[in-house]
């Protein structure tokens, strides 16, 4: 569609054209008359012969044929990944060798929003406040690791009820009441490595036992541990984690109330919950239990990273890049 500032509307198109066809004005003296190009007088005068006043209304901008579109087949594929998993487009980019821009404007065109705009649950399209512009990353392995405990509820035997009904789960629960599990973790900054173990209580005993197997993993995988970011739990005010840090380890502590400072931790929560803990349909808890430590191995060895541009969490640890296996 012309713009209001346009020399030719398709009135003056059709002025133009019939000057040069019906009272044999040369290209030139029209063009001049019109303040246009010779070029676009003849182009406007041949299509007046061939098409008339239908001529000279605006044609599609767009090509007969896109060599470089993706095939049906594989944009398919990009929303079934974004319904079924809930995947960004820079996590679906990298699962199918495709640069992200082009996954995003696959997205747009079919109307997907974004995933920040939609209820983790659900899917459906909530408000959102905008996104925190304060991240940061330390530069190399160990430089800080994020220490955290995930609560999660057990599994009772038979299902729970996100698999089994509200109605049905429910009181399976109150016959056989599960309790909770915690999940202690500790995310390396730099490069998302994790290690992390399933315990029955956050006691500070637990809490120091569980972090010296930690670093010592951390240590098999080459790199000393020279900070820890913890909240304000029990566990981590006590005299026990003080020692046992000592001052090897320097020991942060989050803001209260502020979950978002320990961020990276709090995003592996999410993941786990997403892709291990409600992924599928478990049975009993210690079923769940079973299938944890080989996803833990596919999330730090095998799993692409969007922070970390498709790599995984071991593509960026010197001593395990190369043995991802």
């Amino acid at each position: 569609m012309s713009h209001a500032n346009a020399t030719l509307t398709s009135t003056g198109r059709l002025r133009l054209a019939r000057l040069i066809v019906e009272r044999g004005w040369s290209y030139a003296r029209a063009a001049e008359r019109f303040s246009v190009g010779v070029t676009t007088a003849r182009r406007w005068a041949d299509r007046y012969r061939d098409l008339g006043e239908a001529g000279m209304v605006d044609r599609s901008s767009r090509p007969r044929r896109c060599p470089s579109q993706l095939p049906q087949r594989t944009e398919r594929r990009i929303v079934g990944l974004r319904v079924s998993r809930r995947w960004g487009p820079a996590r679906i980019a990298y699962h199918l060798r495709l640069n992200p821009s082009t996954v995003h404007k696959v997205l747009q065109r079919y109307g997907c929003p974004r995933l920040k705009w939609t209820d983790p649950a659900t899917g459906t399209r909530i408000r959102t406040s905008r996104a925190d512009p304060h991240s940061y990353e330390h530069a190399a392995p160990g430089d800080l690791v994020h220490v955290d405990v995930k609560k999660l509820g057990r599994i009772p035997e038979g299902g729970g009820w996100r698999f089994r009904g509200r109605v049905e789960g429910s009181a399976n629960k109150k016959r056989q009441p599960a309790g909770y599990a915690f999940l202690h973790h500790a995310v390396d900054d730099h490069s998302r490595l994790t290690y992390s173990e399933i315990h029955d209580d956050e006691k500070k005993e637990t809490a120091v036992a569980f972090w010296q197997r930690a670093e010592a993993y951390f240590a098999s995988c080459g790199f000393t541990v020279k900070a820890v970011l913890t909240d304000n739990g029990n566990a981590y005010r006590s005299q026990l984690w003080a020692t046992t840090l000592g001052n090897r380890i320097k020991h942060r502590r989050t803001r209260p109330y502020r979950p978002q400072t320990n961020g990276k931790v709090e995003r592996f929560n999410r993941t786990l919950l997403e892709e291990w803990a409600y992924a599928h349909e478990y049975r009993s808890d210690a079923e769940r239990a079973a299938a944890y430590p080989g996803w833990l191995h596919h999330y730090n060895h095998h799993r692409c990273h969007t922070a970390l541009k498709g790599k995984s969490p071991a593509d960026r640890v010197p001593n395990l890049s190369g043995q991802n296996t």
